[in-house]
């Protein structure tokens, strides 16, 4: 393809800059996690060539040292592509081949393996690359990289936010407020249960998201071009994968079928709508709060949000709800990040081979990053301290209309419906016009009207 100039700086190669400016898109790169993982599979592979007798322990060695930097960041710097690329992320496997190959060179020449073997060269396809594809190796890489952020990310942030959670509800058990349905009044519901109901949410999301990661487990490392293995050991993924869960404390596996690991990417859709009903159940949440807090005189009340910052550039002493809105943002990112997701897994799996990977495991990394960021930040911020306004949930309980529905199994239906809406044209309260038609004796009007009393089956 002719003489490619590269940046005297660069460790990358001719192919990954030839790649750079092919794609001048979004300037949105491949973060941490995919690059740590990247490093983490070359890593794998030269030390199971090496155990296979197929890569010399002089060149195994520098690349393994060359891949432990990429896999601790130390030149992420040298990962330059765009997201918006060759549909297999090969340019992002060659411009790991390629920094990994110049980095061992490096130590072939000036480090501790310089000497007698200096003369040898390592070669980003021969020796770096040697029993692998970029159609095994990127979706190896999303597989991995959604793995350790799922549990070292997504998952404590889950766990923060599912504790704080519980905690409100035992924290405002003993708290009856109205219920709302349609938005309008309803019976009376404890505080507390409304946020067991919160946390529950939460509980159901982490056992779903352990579920999908069971399925990314497998990995499609070995299978090469089109999923035969052609090119490489027969035993290659198996030492592979077991040289990644020495690294990871992981339990990843060789893929149970190379031709669905690579011609589909339905572990990576699942993953990615797991995160959606999560962003749903957020949403849920969020809402729900800066609903129940919204006032402060005005509006519902029942709920007391931390102040954090002013809200308003002209309304002094005016505060908002910022950080269940910022959740609610994040959520509104996840759920187009699944769409776009969902989007290239049908339109672009295509025959042999996957080529929507580079764009996926972008939004499905975002997605785990982002999810994970805002959970920590609603718990610090918001849902630790939040507090009950008493006063507030029990002056709306006593005025609802929603109390007389304890009465229709004893008065019945009509005659409760009758009392309902005499009060709304009187302004009156349901105990009050009860009280006044005599229906029944004061003690067992009491009894019947107890708020609490009618939180729990009767």
């Amino acid at each position: 393809m002719g003489e490619m100039e590269v940046p005297a700086t660069a460790r990358y190669g001719a192919s990954t800059h030839r790649a750079l400016l092919n794609f001048p898109i979004s300037g949105y790169r491949f973060g941490r996690r995919f690059i740590r993982a990247l490093g983490l599979i070359k890593y794998a592979a030269a030390m199971a060539n090496e155990l296979l007798g197929r890569l010399d322990p002089v060149r195994a060695r520098v690349i393994k040292e060359a891949a432990r930097e990429v896999m601790d960041g130390k030149h992420d710097d040298q990962f330059v592509l765009d997201v918006f690329q060759t549909g297999s992320g090969t340019s992002t496997n060659t411009n790991a081949n390629e920094v990994i190959a110049h980095r061992s060179n490096e130590l072939l020449t000036h480090g501790e393996a310089a000497g007698p073997q200096s003369e040898l060269r390592v070669h980003p396809n021969d020796h770096v690359n040697m029993g692998q594809s970029s159609n095994d190796v990127i979706p190896s890489a999303i597989h991995i990289a959604a793995v350790e952020a799922l549990k070292a990310d997504l998952m404590p942030a889950l766990h923060r936010l599912h504790n704080a959670l519980k905690a409100k509800a035992e924290e405002f058990d003993s708290i009856v407020k109205i219920g709302r349905t349609h938005l309008m009044d309803a019976t009376p519901i404890r505080l507390g249960q409304e946020f067991s109901g919160y946390a529950s949410q939460i509980e159901h999301a982490d056992r779903r998201l352990m579920q999908k990661i069971v399925t990314l487990r497998e990995l499609p490392i070995g299978g090469t071009a089109v999923g035969t293995g052609l090119n490489t050991h027969p035993d290659f993924a198996r030492r592979v994968c077991e040289i990644i869960n020495h690294e990871t404390r992981e339990s990843f596996q060789e893929a149970a079928n190379h031709f669905e690991a690579q011609h589909a990417k339905d572990a990576v859709v699942a993953a990615s709508g797991a995160l959606k009903v999560l962003a749903i159940s957020l949403t849920k949440i969020a809402n729900d709060i800066r609903l129940l807090g919204s006032g402060p005189r005005c509006g519902i009340g029942e709920l007391l949000l931390p102040t954090i910052q002013p809200g308003s550039s002209i309304m002094p002493g005016k505060v908002n709800p910022v950080i269940p809105e910022a959740v609610l943002q994040v959520c509104a990112q996840v759920v187009g990040s699944d769409a776009a997701i969902t989007y290239a897994a049908g339109l672009l799996g295509n025959l042999d081979l996957h080529v929507g990977m580079p764009v996926m495991a972008h939004n499905l990394l975002e997605s785990i990053r982002l999810l994970a960021n805002a959970c920590n930040v609603f718990v610090d911020k918001c849902v630790s301290g939040i507090q009950a306004n008493r006063q507030r949930c029990e002056e709306l309980i006593e005025r609802s209309l929603a109390m007389c529905t304890s009465l229709a199994p004893v008065i019945g239906y009509d005659a409760a419906a009758a009392i309902a809406k005499e009060a709304h044209s009187t302004g009156k309260t349901v105990r009050q016009v009860a009280s006044e038609k005599g229906i029944l004796e004061p003690a067992r009007l009491e009894e019947l009207l107890d708020p609490r009393w009618m939180t729990h089956p009767a």
